[in-house]
């Protein structure tokens, strides 16, 4: 399952918004194919840029009478079907379950705007605003069947200013992560971990 060097990884991204994460890595010139973009909202921005860059979108809601177990299965049969060998969540939010988990061991990557294990959770931003930290920053990690406890592959520190307002923070946070993120995908693509 390792790449090399001649040959694109095929991948798949995962984002539930805006989707700025999924346009920094579309952009890199990183040694990947973008099969495939899952997304859990019909109206979500990153449909928009993820048809800008002529990748499909496969959009799973999570709706009434429907399981995630049965959701991750669908996904999953869309993602063997394109050939994917990795996932990387970008602003995804929702847990990934068991189905997707197993069938992607240590092959599931996600990014978290916070200096993990500090501040996980949906408002890692937001959080580290109200402790009033002087660093935050941004950490890349494998993902597990917990809450942004997975392995940590990297981090970046993030000064917080005394006179910042949260967008402040928020923006510089931002700025890393569309570096970050794409520099760790590259390294570990160079070093045959993915």
């Amino acid at each position: 399952m390792k790449s090399t060097s001649g040959d694109r990884l095929p991948v798949a991204i995962f984002a539930s918004g805006n989707g700025t994460n999924f346009e920094a890595i579309a952009k890199a010139q990183l040694p990947i194919e973008i099969k495939l973009l899952v997304c859990d909202h019909h109206d979500a921005y990153v449909l928009k840029r993820a048809a800008q860059f002529g990748v499909p979108a496969l959009v799973i809601e999570a709706k009434h009478g429907t399981t995630k177990q049965h959701r991750e299965q669908i996904i999953l049969n869309h993602l063997r079907v394109e050939g994917v060998k990795a996932i990387f969540l970008a602003g995804y939010m929702r847990i990934i379950g068991p189905t997707l988990l197993d069938a992607f061991p240590k092959r599931i990557i996600n990014i978290h705007p916070a200096l993990l294990p500090n501040f996980p959770g949906l408002h890692g931003i937001e959080d580290a605003y109200a402790a009033n930290v002087s660093q935050t920053g941004v950490t890349i990690h494998y993902i597990d069947s917990g809450v942004d406890t997975g392995q940590i592959i990297a981090q970046q520190s993030v000064p917080r200013y005394p006179d910042d307002h949260v967008d402040d923070l928020a923006t510089r946070i931002h700025a890393v992560e569309h570096q970050l993120y794409p520099n760790t995908i590259l390294d570990l693509i160079k070093k045959g971990v993915l």
